[in-house]
């Protein structure tokens, strides 16, 4: 199997991730819209907000993933940062979700002062739920109808990590 490379997104990936995101399975497990425009990618990827940090991950040269990690501004919650990520379809179970959870973690503890780690995943993905436990996640609630996913208001989890 090909080697996986996390590195920092580009404005030339705008295209790969534009393709990416018009999957249906890689937008409704996100909070993505349906129908993404390339522009709106490219603008991402040139104008990325302060204490944000975007990142690829890549199979023999080809984007199959992306994340951010988004350091949160206000001053008593500077130790804390949230993420997402999604995966193209043709590349799930291959470990790449796992790449850039780790360097995902990589940042947060080593480099950027993150002791607390956030997210929100669908409360049915059982298949990120069960990588970010692996992670040192655990669930601190449910929000009830948190989000909708083709037409149905979907329950989401509240799941954290804390730097030991």
């Amino acid at each position: 199997m090909s080697e996986i490379i996390v590195r920092h997104a580009e404005p030339d990936d705008a295209a790969a991730l534009h393709q990416m995101y018009s999957q249906p399975e890689t937008y409704s497990d996100t909070l993505q819209l349906p129908y993404p425009s390339l522009q709106r990618w490219q603008e991402k990827l040139k104008n990325t907000p302060e204490g944000q940090h975007m990142l690829v991950a890549c199979i023999d040269g080809q984007i199959v993933g992306q994340c951010f990690v988004a350091l949160n501004a206000p001053a008593r919650r500077r130790h804390t940062a949230t993420f997402g990520l999604g995966v193209d379809v043709r590349h799930r179970g291959k470990g790449v979700a796992k790449a850039m959870m780790t360097a995902i973690v990589d940042l947060c503890d080593n480099w950027l002062q993150v002791d607390r780690i956030e997210l929100t995943v669908y409360a049915d993905n059982q298949a990120a739920i069960a990588l970010y436990e692996k992670f040192g996640f655990v669930t601190e609630g449910r929000g009830v109808r948190f989000g909708v996913r083709n037409g149905v208001q979907v329950d989401a989890l509240f799941m954290a990590r804390l730097k030991d």
